[in-house]
């Protein structure tokens, strides 16, 4: 027989969310009300003078060529740096789940790249593929491959890409470990007995149960790689060379901070808001009914 418990007083609930609740009306709420606010409006250089211009500032916007691009550039970003780090994680939790010795000191190497801040990631991988200095552009250089990510657009995306994925895959790494911990034995084993071999049994037994995990990892790392990656190309590339790394989060920053253009970047923070949600009812409605829950 179960017992429901119950709380003589009622506000007790409630206060213990308030904390959560007033962080979130604070930095989550209010910045967004203030930049859909902000986006039928326009200012001087200053900010002290503003008049409402109504959608101006999203035709303007939708009429950019280079914006535009930026779409293009931040879906390949995006998708790249997602399933690369998300494949990265789930290997290297497979190989470790058949490590037998020495598997803790595995763990730690591949949890430390998370403790990294984003501007430091950037600044790392900055280094190491500087044109000049950098130790990978020195090894390139011996195999002939001429590596300027400074002046090559392709080369910078590709750089800013691995950066991005190689912060992630630890987070990824830890959901996938605990997601192959509590796939059964009994299961494998007796596939195993069948005749079903590695690979098979991978697919058709433990990347199904683990297809929750999987599923949550692809929103996060989504999100991740639309927001949390603006400090590696800050540090890194500042959207540049030509714009090649310029995706939409950064493009917000420089057009607001630097350009001072207040509506057209709150008008970019709106349409990128959007482009989450609408991602994430997607991923919801369709790709959710693929999942497996046990």
């Amino acid at each position: 027989m179960h017992h429901r418990g119950f709380y003589k007083a009622g506000w007790l609930p409630y206060l213990l969310i308030l904390p959560q609740l007033v962080i979130t009306l604070l930095f989550f709420i209010y910045p967004a009300i203030q930049s859909i606010i902000s986006s039928f409006y326009s200012s001087n250089f200053w900010g002290t003078v503003s008049h409402f211009v109504g959608f101006e500032n999203y035709w303007a916007l939708l009429s950019d060529s280079s914006y535009l691009q930026s779409f293009i550039t931040t879906a390949i970003f995006s998708v790249a740096v997602t399933f690369l780090a998300m494949g990265l994680g789930l290997l290297f939790a497979v190989l470790v789940m058949r490590v037998i010795r020495g598997a803790k000191i595995y763990k730690t190497f591949i949890l430390w790249p998370y403790a990294v801040a984003t501007a430091v990631t950037g600044v790392l991988w900055g280094f190491l593929f500087n044109p000049a200095v950098g130790v990978v552009t020195w090894v390139l250089a011996h195999f002939g491959v001429d590596w300027n990510y400074y002046s090559n657009g392709t080369q910078a995306l590709m750089v800013t890409i691995f950066g991005a994925s190689w912060q992630q895959v630890s987070y990824n790494f830890i959901f996938f470990l605990a997601g192959l911990a509590a796939v059964p034995k009994s299961m494998l084993e007796a596939a195993a007995i069948d005749g079903a071999g590695p690979i098979r049994r991978f697919w058709q037994i433990t990347f199904p149960l683990i297809s929750p995990t999987t599923f949550f990892l692809l929103t996060i790392n989504l999100v991740y790689a639309f927001f949390d990656t603006f400090g590696i190309i800050a540090t890194m590339t500042q959207g540049g060379p030509a714009d090649s790394t310029n995706i939409l989060v950064y493009n917000v920053y420089a057009t607001g901070f630097i350009g001072q253009q207040i509506g057209s970047s709150s008008a970019q923070s709106v349409i990128l808001m959007l482009i989450i949600i609408i991602l994430s009812v997607i991923q919801f409605k369709y790709i959710e009914k693929k999942v497996h829950y046990a």
